[in-house]
């Protein structure tokens, strides 16, 4: 199966958010997904590319 948030449409990345939204002791990254304070700032503005990149990171 491909991995919609490593292809598809310029609207079709979604949002790796899991609904446990809470920064860790730094205040810098989510706990439940993994994005910095900027990514999930930024994720609706973020091109496909922005976003799949973002994607790639958490995957790492």
């Amino acid at each position: 199966m491909i991995d919609p948030a490593l292809h598809g449409d310029d609207d079709a990345v979604p949002s790796p958010c899991v609904n446990v939204c809470r920064l860790d002791e730094s205040r810098v990254y989510c706990v439940g997904c993994g994005r910095h304070i900027d990514e999930i700032r930024a994720w609706r503005r973020m091109s496909a590319d922005e976003k799949r990149a973002v994607w790639a990171r958490l995957r790492a």
